[in-house]
């Protein structure tokens, strides 16, 4: 596995425990109460390719900023 997918697999891993650490049992149940796309919030978990831009408003429902995103990742 190339390094970039095993980073983006970390980042999938994080998203994942960050939804579960605010009481979502389920990728599914998070992403409707946050009016998010199923498909792609499931895709970001799992960690295939996303953008800044997908990843940024994922933390702002988390209310966590990026630098503290990548802090120990």
């Amino acid at each position: 596995m190339e390094r970039n997918e095993i980073q983006i697999k970390k980042i999938g891993e994080k998203l994942k425990l960050l939804r579960k650490e605010a009481g979502f049992s389920g990728y599914d149940a998070f992403a409707w109460e946050h009016g998010l796309s199923r498909i792609q919030y499931w895709r970001m978990e799992k960690g295939t390719n996303f953008t800044i831009k997908s990843l940024l408003k994922i933390l702002a429902i988390h209310k966590i900023s990026l630098k503290d995103f990548f802090q120990n990742l």
